[in-house]
């Protein structure tokens, strides 16, 4: 049995990260990953599905092309060709990943990893390593919802990327961001997507404000909204499917993609059998030092379903790293977190949403500005440009920043910085504009659209 100072199961980005900087500790380092190097992100999630984006986003520019001089000829959308390149980037990434596993020290072995006992993991061969440390980076995967008839005819966001062929007819089920980007992306390559969803609007979780104006621009790019309904059951007829809501409505659809949430990766791993506790979702149960309820196992990501983020997980498994092998002990804070939607058009997101604000800031002002882009103007294009900013009036605190339009993840990574710096209002006020931006509506925003007293 070979010994480990570290034993880490799961080859994605904070196992990755956490395996790297524990090896440059000093740390003697295993690394097990069954399937590819990388994790959702680098393999099945944020990347392809960035450059999936990407490809999708073509359709738009070349329609906007004519408003500004350009006379554009037939075009042709080849999926097999886009699916191939993404293909090739993702391994090429992948092949990183290893490569710089390798360059720090770290031993991999491409298998499952099981606990047999507190300090022993088991391989697919029968190996089995000794770890004095354990990490769990297993990560989380698609939850397809409560079980109905035909679901094995339909795919997950997982199935999405291994789709050979642009399809033309699709269901989504689901609102949640996974959802509603892959959506987008079917529907600008001119697939018809109908979007069925249990709830009254879409991004739980979310601003009020955005979402209502995200919904709007989503059926004004032509995607149609089921609310308020569920699948019941999925049919294959003549070839196509057949989708049944639970209030006898039938919509036809050659690919049905479920996107309905995602689930803790911790079953079949032995953890229960050696103490560790998970919770009723299947999440491992941390302190803030991404310790479980055995003092020497350590879990960081999304299995431990705290901030499902690829950013979250590589900080907690390099705090993780840092606090046991390299004698700097650090915690992450999980509080202040901008993030984004790759919808078209895209949504950005830091701080506190109106009616978190709310709760602890009775005195509340909300500025909001709503435009056409300047792009648009030429275009032709309907989008609207979609900007709020909460202020604590009694401190001048900006508590949150909320926006929907082009460019949207770039802007908010930069407003984050201004809140972690704890920005107020008047430095906001006091910035000179850059014009002309639609990010300079940030700086000259001067009357409150709301003021609370509550």
């Amino acid at each position: 049995m070979q010994t480990f100072d570290l034993v880490v199961i799961g080859g994605g980005s904070g196992g990755v990260r956490a395996a790297r900087i524990a090896a440059g500790h000093g740390a003697r380092v295993a690394l097990l990953e069954e399937y590819r190097m990388g994790g959702t992100c680098v393999i099945r999630g944020c990347v392809p599905k960035k450059l999936m984006v990407y490809a999708s986003r073509v359709a738009q520019e070349l329609e906007e092309a004519k408003g500004f001089g350009w006379t554009v000829g037939a075009t042709h959308f080849d999926w097999p060709t886009l699916k191939a390149n993404r293909d090739r980037e993702v391994a090429r990434l992948e092949a990183v990943y290893r490569s710089n596993l390798q360059a720090a020290g770290v031993t991999i072995f491409d298998s499952r990893g099981v606990l047999q006992d507190a300090h022993t993991v088991s391989l697919t061969d029968g190996q089995c390593l000794h770890g004095n440390t354990l990490l769990l980076a297993t990560g989380a995967r698609p939850d397809h919802g409560p079980d109905i008839a035909g679901a094995e005819l339909a795919i997950d966001s997982n199935g999405f990327f291994e789709l050979e062929h642009l399809p033309q007819r699709v269901v989504v089920q689901g609102a949640g961001y996974i959802a509603l980007e892959l959506a987008c992306v079917l529907r600008l390559l001119g697939a018809e997507v109908t979007v069925v969803l249990r709830g009254a609007q879409i991004l739980r979780g979310f601003d009020d404000e955005l979402r209502n104006h995200l919904a709007h621009e989503l059926a004004a790019g032509g995607i149609q909204f089921r609310h308020g309904r569920q699948l019941h059951v999925i049919t294959r007829h003549d070839g196509a499917l057949q989708v049944t809501l639970d209030d006898g409505q039938q919509l036809a659809a050659d690919c049905v993609l479920r996107a309905v949430g995602r689930q803790p990766n911790s079953a079949g791993l032995g953890l229960e059998a050696v103490g560790v506790v998970l919770d009723a979702k299947g999440a491992v149960t941390v302190d803030a030092a991404s310790r479980s309820t055995v003092p020497h196992i350590y879990a960081v990501g999304d299995v431990t379903n705290r901030v499902n983020l690829t950013p979250m997980a590589i900080r907690e498994g390099h705090a993780f790293a840092d606090t046991v092998f390299g004698r700097t002990p650090r915690t992450v804070d999980h509080r202040l977190i901008p993030s984004a939607v790759f919808t078209t058009p895209e949504a950005g997101v830091v701080g506190l949403t109106e009616a978190q604000a709310l709760q602890s800031h009775p005195h509340l002002d909300v500025y909001r500005s709503i435009f056409r882009p300047m792009k648009a103007t030429l275009s032709g294009h309907g989008s609207r440009v979609f900007m709020k900013l909460l202020v604590d009036r009694d401190t001048d605190r900006v508590l949150g920043f909320h926006m929907v339009g082009p460019d949207s993840g770039e802007l908010v990574q930069l407003v984050a910085v201004t809140l972690q710096l704890g920005a107020t209002k008047a430095a906001f006020d006091a910035t000179l504009a850059v014009h002309p931006t639609a990010a300079e509506e940030l700086v000259t925003l001067r009357t409150p659209a709301v003021r609370h007293n509550l």
